[in-house]
């Protein structure tokens, strides 16, 4: 029998290690030989129907290390999407198309690398399958730096994420320590729905200083008042007060504090920002003290420079299950991780089923946040800790970090 092919894809929001997963698919295959040809569909599964591809075997075969500057390039070499799949009743046209051009590639395996959204595009492309006898196994390797996908210990991504947060958050307390005056600084993090993110901020944290000062997360009801008497009494006994919030704090009604009417995307999220100027205004006519807000938005998201070594390892290694899921028969599945030991820090590799993940959401669990919520306890440290260990190598040139070119992201 012939061997097969795979079309492997990206999608959803960029991060440090979402490459890393793609060159852990490439270098297994060159272990195992599992596919003939694996293509890159460009720009998620709108490539597909464009028949916009790369030819990954070609760029492995010509350069011997393509892999290891993939697995080190931040955000996502075959670029991305935010395409919402229909369903089969809205538009049946759509999975035929796509079909027709597995058929026509000899495909016998799909692969999209993404958040939650890209594994509701798993879960219909591999029902679709199962329902039309295709012989196609489409399954799905997470990525978000939200860190919110359900049945995953962690998702790749997250781990550098939060250490880029951390840092950020150590750097800037040593911003606010210099100047011998009453100050309030509010740093608004990633996060809609969940807070494991801005939670991270927690491990800047040290012998010397104990910023961020307060953590406010999504998971528990904001209330202002509360945030205005924890921020004065903390300013009664020292000069400079730091504050980490995420972007989807809501009050106890569920309004986002952000804004009145928070846009939504092609999915139906909200689109936020403004939570932490909001928190500037309030702060600042209440407490009369100098008052900065800061939105971090997109910055940790490719911050490959202080990339974790942890998150990119494993983030390769469930590229390499993924071909490992497809060898043993699995399909509407996304590998997956769990943590068997913190101390020391253990993982081992499988797989769930996708459609019990697609469309949900792992909040951080209540006894990670401190019964005021307005810090995390140590749980959640214990949690976050290993997930940033280790500095990933980097190349650089001219005194930048050197990454593989994108121009065929660029030029289309």
């Amino acid at each position: 029998m012939d061997m097969k092919n795979l079309i492997i894809a990206q999608s959803g929001g960029p991060t440090v290690a979402i490459n890393a997963s793609l060159a852990g698919v490439l270098k297994q295959n060159q272990v195992s030989n599992t596919f003939d040809t694996i293509y890159g569909s460009l720009n998620g599964i709108t490539g597909i129907l464009s028949g916009n591809f790369l030819n990954l075997t070609q760029a492995v075969e010509k350069d011997n290390t393509f892999i290891e500057n993939l697995k080190n390039s931040p955000a996502m070499y075959l670029g991305s999407c935010r395409f919402r799949v229909p369903t089969v009743e809205e538009d049946q046209s759509f999975y035929e198309k796509v079909f027709q051009v597995f058929e026509e590639k000899n495909v016998g395996a799909f692969f999209y690398i993404g958040g939650n959204d890209s594994m509701d595009t798993v879960d219909k492309l591999s029902a679709y399958a199962a329902s039309h006898n295709k012989d196609v196994a489409v399954i799905g390797i997470p990525k978000t730096i939200d860190n919110d996908l359900v049945h995953i210990d962690h998702t790749p991504g997250f781990g550098s994420a939060a250490k880029y947060v951390a840092t950020s958050l150590l750097e800037i307390a040593h911003d606010t320590y210099i100047y011998h005056i009453k100050s309030v600084t509010i740093v608004e993090i990633m996060g809609r729905d969940a807070g494991w993110l801005t939670a991270s901020s927690v491990l800047a944290r040290n012998g010397y200083s104990n910023a961020p000062h307060l953590i406010y997360l999504p998971e528990k009801p904001f209330d202002i008042n509360e945030c205005i008497k924890d921020t004065k009494e903390l300013l009664e006994t020292q000069d400079d007060v730091v504050i980490a919030v995420s972007e989807g704090i809501r009050d106890k009604e569920g309004n986002y504090i952000s804004a009145s009417e928070a846009k939504t995307d092609n999915f139906g999220h909200a689109m936020l920002s403004g939570a932490a100027k909001y928190l500037e205004q309030k702060l600042h006519e209440e407490l009369g003290v100098k008052t900065r807000g800061i939105e971090m938005n997109i910055l940790q998201r490719c911050a490959s420079h202080i990339a974790s070594e942890t998150d990119l390892n494993e983030s390769m290694n469930l590229g390499k299950t993924a071909v490992e899921l497809f060898e043993k028969g699995e399909t509407g599945v996304m590998a997956t991780l769990t943590r068997t030991s913190s101390n020391p820090y253990e993982v081992t590799y499988g797989y769930h089923k996708v459609c019990e993940i697609a469309n949900e959401v792992k909040a951080v669990p209540q006894d990670y946040i401190n019964e005021a919520g307005n810090d995390v306890t140590h749980k959640m440290v214990e949690y976050l800790r290993p997930l940033i260990i280790g500095e990933a190598k980097q190349t650089y040139e001219n005194g930048i970090p050197k990454y593989l070119n994108v121009s065929h992201l660029i030029e289309q």
